[in-house]
This record gives C-alpha cells, sequence and structure tokens, in this order.
C-alpha cells in the first residue's frame, strides 16, 4: 500500500497515478522477459498476479482518495475513469500471462514477443504521460505522449490482425487456435487500454493547459 502521510493534498492523486502507472510498467516486463526467455514461467506469473494484485489496492486508494476529498485536481469523473483505465491495462497483462500458464503453452509465438514489446513501450509512454499531471506546464507535453501511444497501439492492432490470419493459416488444431486467440486479445487489449489512458489523459490536458 502506497502511504501518503506527509504529501500534500493536491500532490496525492499525483502520486498514487505515477504508482499505478510504475506497477504496469513493471508487470509489462515481467510479462516480456517470460515471452522472451520462456523460463520459470510459474514464478513469472506469481509475480504478475502480485503486480495485479498491487495494481488493484492502488485504484482503490485513488477512488477512496477521491470520495474524500471535496476539491480534486481535475474533473472527478476523470480522475476515476484514468484509475479504472490505468487498472484494466494491469489487468489484461495478467490475463495474457496467466491465459499461457493455464494452457500450457510449449513456446511463445513470435507475434507474442512483438505485442509483449509493443505493451512495455507503450506502458512506458504512459507512466511518462501521467507524469505530467504534476504541474500544469507539463500538460502540453502530455499531448505529445498521447501521440505516440496512439502510433504504438495502432502497430498491435496490426500486429494482432497478422498473428490472427497467422494462425488460422498455418494452425490445424483448432484448440491451439482458440488458446492462442484469447491470449492475443488479452495483449492486444493491454494496447487499447493505453490508448483509453491517452484519450483521458489528452482531454485532461485540453482541459487545463
Amino acid at each position: 500500500m502506497v502511504r501518503l502521510p506527509f504529501v500534500p493534498k493536491e500532490q496525492k492523486f499525483s502520486v498514487l497515478f505515477e504508482e499505478s502507472a510504475s506497477n504496469i510498467v513493471k508487470a509489462s516486463q515481467a510479462l516480456k522477459e517470460m515471452v522472451d526467455t520462456w523460463q520459470f514461467v510459474d514464478s513469472r506469473v506469481a509475480e504478475i498476479t502480485e503486480l495485479e494484485h498491487r495494481g488493484d489496492t492502488i485504484t482503490h486508494q485513488i477512488l477512496s482518495l477521491l470520495h474524500r476529498t471535496f476539491v480534486t485536481p481535475f474533473d472527478r469523473e476523470d480522475i476515476a475513469m484514468l484509475a479504472h483505465t490505468l487498472d484494466d491495462i494491469i489487468d489484461f497483462v495478467h490475463s495474457a500471462a496467466d491465459a499461457m500458464f493455464i494452457y500450457k503453452v510449449q513456446s511463445p509465438t513470435q507475434r507474442a514477443k512483438e505485442l509483449a514489446a509493443i505493451i512495455v513501450q507503450g506502458a512506458v509512454e504512459v507512466e511518462s504521460a501521467v507524469k505530467g499531471l504534476r504541474r500544469r506546464s507539463e500538460l502540453k507535453r502530455i499531448l505529445d505522449v498521447c501521440v505516440e501511444i496512439n502510433r504504438l497501439e495502432n502497430m498491435a492492432d496490426r500486429v494482432y490482425r497478422a498473428a490472427i490470419a497467422e494462425l488460422f493459416d498455418n494452425t490445424q488444431d483448432m484448440a491451439q487456435v482458440i488458446k492462442w486467440r484469447e491470449i492475443y486479445e488479452h495483449m492486444e487489449s493491454a494496447t487499447d487500454r493505453c490508448e483509453d489512458v491517452a484519450n483521458v489523459l489528452e482531454g485532461v490536458a485540453l482541459k487545463h493547459a
């Protein structure tokens, strides 16, 4: 749990959002390392699960603080949406890792490795954008970061489409098709949620810049 006893009230939301974004980066990196090395998979999944639980705790702290705060640094609905959407990213990262483990995947595909790499890049950009919430002077920079997040989501969408096409073209085992389609969907959804975060942050930046 993030403790905020000496943080000025107006900065507590920023601290929690930054902690949430940092947690997402850690989970994304763990997923990438898992598919790149494919060693100690159970330990990697356990690590990602623990990070996902930490993300839930941070989200709860944000929403609890929101209910206790009369004057917020930006619109209440944007704070709630940002908290939930950040949490969604790590949920999908966890779902992808968990599915690979539950389905006893023998080895990750090249497309899975490409998607994992894009998820990490998106998470890093999300963390950078979230840090811009601390200062009004940083709000314009958030818009530039959001453009990059959108570019990465488009890239992930292309990889996802190629992965699904290859899956149906090259795989005769329908069980494998079903398993990998679900895994790819979780990974692509993680990048979609990065874009959703960018959309919320873009709205905040445009309202308050």
